[in-house]
């Protein structure tokens, strides 16, 4: 009787064996995405249309976009890049430097970048090295975008920095370098997380949010802080990154993919997120936005303020070998410019 069961046994077994998939082939690839922008966002749009594309070439993958800051704020989600819980983010430099602290020299200078064209040309020159530095501690660039110029919302108006320093800033939570260099200039920081901001705003906590335009409008900040100040601080600059070790599980062809879609996603992202910085000031002006205009004797005490700031943040918020670079292209750049 043994013997027939193991003679009936044995042909379906190894039928089972032959077109069963193996461990690696039955657990579908995923791509779980943090980000703190709001959701519908034309960031959220781009990250979808991406996610089709992936999804195209990894026939089974698994595409997930977390917005609104649901994973955390940046540095928690590059957190949980690092432990597995997501494989990508969607973030600006205050997440993207937990993993490499020299992108940093692409955001946190402020009024050293003039136009989108300077920060275009220094980041494209950044951009190699850059992305070797990333891969060296274990992710890949996908592609890169911006968000516009952070202006500063706050609950009364001001022009000058002196008017600033009664009132109390959201700060990041991970970035204490800035807050000591803040508070050793006389500036109040609260440090934060976005998704606390609009709370935080409606209950005192704070009454001033560096902010793009856009990111203001989105979140309804400009509703409890209706006075913005019309100066270009610092350009948002972002990243879409994914874990090496999610990008080794896919597909040549759904690798492809994603760098074709990421770098096509950076383009529109940048493109948009420049527009739609003026379309939002209108849309905020609408409802109520008073925007206050700095006169050229306050907009030279910003000037000195941000010559101040320079040799604070070299080698503290930014490595002093990546903010020497940084000055060097945009030298170059603008002697090639006339300027």
């Amino acid at each position: 009787m043994k013997t027939i069961c193991r003679k009936l046994l044995l042909p379906a077994l190894l039928t089972w064996a032959a077109f069963a998939p193996t461990a690696a082939q039955s657990q579908a690839v995923q791509l779980r995405l943090g980000t703190v922008v709001p959701k519908h966002s034309l960031y959220h749009q781009q990250l979808l249309e991406l996610g089709e594309s992936w999804r195209a070439a990894q026939p089974g993958g698994r595409f997930v976009v977390f917005t609104d800051g649901s994973q955390g704020g940046e540095a928690e989600i590059a957190r949980r890049m690092r432990i597995g819980q997501l494989q990508g983010a969607l973030m600006s430099v205050v997440g993207l430097r937990e993993i490499e602290p020299s992108i940093a020299a692409l955001q946190n200078l402020p009024l050293l970048f003039k136009n989108w064209d300077e920060v275009d040309y220094v980041r494209e020159k950044m951009r190699p090295a850059m992305e070797k530095r990333f891969l060296d501690r274990g992710f890949v660039v996908i592609g890169w975008g911006d968000a516009g110029w952070v202006r500063f919302f706050s609950k009364e108006p001001a022009f000058a920095p002196e008017d600033f320093k009664r009132m109390k800033f959201f700060a990041w939570g991970s970035e204490p370098e800035q807050q000591a260099i803040m508070k050793s200039l006389g500036y109040t920081p609260v440090p934060l997380e976005t998704a606390d901001i609009l709370p935080s705003m409606q209950t005192g906590m704070i009454n001033v949010v560096p902010s793009t335009p856009y990111f203001a409008l989105a979140s309804q900040v400009y509703g409890t802080a209706s006075h913005m100040l019309e100066i270009n601080w610092a350009p948002i600059v972002g990243a879409l990154v994914v874990t090496k070790k999610a990008w080794d599980e896919m597909s040549p062809a759904a690798q492809t993919a994603l760098r074709s879609a990421g770098e096509k996603a950076g383009v529109q992202m940048r493109s948009k997120a420049r527009q739609e910085v003026d379309e939002a000031v209108d849309a905020m002006k609408k409802r109520g936005l008073q925007v206050n205009k700095p006169n050229a004797a306050q907009m030279q005490q910003w000037n000195d303020l941000a010559e101040k700031l320079y040799p604070r943040i070299r080698g503290s918020m930014v490595p002093a070998e990546t903010f020497d670079e940084v000055f060097a292209h945009l030298k170059a750049y603008r002697a090639s410019k006339g300027r």
